[in-house]
């Protein structure tokens, strides 16, 4: 006994481990270990072989309250315990009193292909599909329809998407009896465990075609060119994304068909920038237009409206212009526009000009330009 394992190590608990945890640890290992998920794998079965003493030890109370008691002489018989140690288990060929593994085993090796078989039956939603399309800046301001080309099953017009040859229909599966599982037997080292399994005639339908449709080939489905009108609403935005449902491909034993799914690109535009509701726009304005104020035309995406600069308007000054930006997408209140104005330097001048704008420089002195004036006293200042 002295080479072997804690049983609590064994299946990786804590001495006082409950029955549920036992169990479920024994369920965990068991699966890894099991020799049909490792053949030929001899660390594995010697695993496999452990894993199951010890749950053969601690899944029986009355061995489990020995054990923790007296450890392995416990349940061993040569101890006088009355116990089933390891001389009990002689080649793993039957389960003796250790109740529990058959249902066990059915678990683990039967219920995932049987949720296999069932899922194969049951009706499964299409394929869902994906669509890219470019629109413009003003499209996506005001929404649109557009028409779009896709080239994705479709249910066979010929079949109704049955399968079957016109005049024709599916037959029970004479494998199976309809029931899309059939029983089969594994053998391991604890003998004979029965579980279900996937039909491997109807694949899990439960019917077959003794007279699949000539245009489908039997798959219920064609490949085909089909156009699809799509509403874009007013307020998306780029990388918005516009679901179509029942437009993906057909769904599987009578299941809803995918669903279509458009992906926008919104092109940028030359003036305008734009976040979310709101639209930004640069405005060069001269200097007598800052400094005297004056009525500017502003573009907008519903035309162009006037706005009046007042005097004295510094470079870089943005005005609010309310509700001249976008939709809301899900509201009818819209965003505003938000005008930056840019003074900008005159650089070709004539002769003419040269002296109208000295002209004006002796006449507008230096009180005129508070930040001017401001930033020399500072340096007179500074340097006094």
């Amino acid at each position: 006994m002295a080479d072997k394992r804690d049983y609590y190590e064994v299946l990786g608990l804590k001495k006082g481990a409950s029955e549920e945890e036992i169990k479920k640890a024994f369920r965990k290992l068991a699966m890894k270990y099991h020799p049909d998920r490792n053949p030929g794998d001899k660390t594995a079965e010697e695993k496999f072989k452990e894993v199951n003493e010890a749950y053969s030890v601690l899944s029986d109370p009355d061995k489990k309250s020995k054990y923790d008691r007296f450890g392995f002489a416990g349940v061993d018989p040569s101890q006088g315990f009355g116990g089933a140690g390891a001389g009990g288990f002689g080649g793993f060929g039957g389960f003796g009193g250790f109740g529990g593994f058959e249902d066990i085993f059915g678990d683990i090796f039967g219920s995932f292909t049987q949720s296999q078989s069932r899922r194969a039956n049951q009706p499964r939603k299409g394929r869902d599909l994906q669509k890219a399309i470019s629109i413009t800046f003003e499209e996506a301001a005001f929404g649109c329809k557009k028409t779009i080309n896709l080239n994705k099953y479709v249910t066979c017009a010929s079949c109704k998407g049955d399968g079957a040859k016109a005049g024709t229909s599916r037959k029970t599966c004479p494998k199976c009896g309809g029931s899309g599982q059939v029983q089969t037997v594994q053998r391991t080292p604890f003998g004979q465990f029965q579980s279900m399994s996937t039909c491997d005639q109807c694949g899990g339908a439960g019917t077959i075609l003794e007279s699949p449709c000539p245009d489908c080939g039997g798959t219920g489905r064609i490949k085909k060119n089909v156009s699809i009108t799509v509403d874009i609403p007013a307020g998306v935005d780029n990388e918005s994304v516009i679901p179509i449902r029942g437009q993906g491909e057909p769904g599987y034993n009578g299941g809803p068909a995918g669903d279509l799914y458009i992906v926008l690109n919104v092109k940028p535009h030359q003036m305008f920038k734009r976040n979310g509701a709101d639209l930004y726009l640069d405005i060069p304005i001269s200097f007598d237009q800052a400094a005297l104020g004056a009525e500017i035309t502003v573009p907008t995406l519903e035309g162009k409206v006037k706005y009046k600069i007042p005097q004295g308007t510094q470079p870089g000054t943005r005005f609010r212009l309310k509700e001249k930006g976008i939709k809301y997408l899900k509201r009818e209140a819209k965003g505003d526009l938000y005008v930056t104005v840019n003074l900008e330097i005159p650089t070709k001048l004539n002769a003419k000009q040269k002296k109208a704008i000295e002209a004006m420089a002796s006449e507008v002195t230096g009180e005129c330009y508070q930040k001017k004036s401001g930033f020399a006293s500072k340096i007179k200042e500074w340097f006094s």
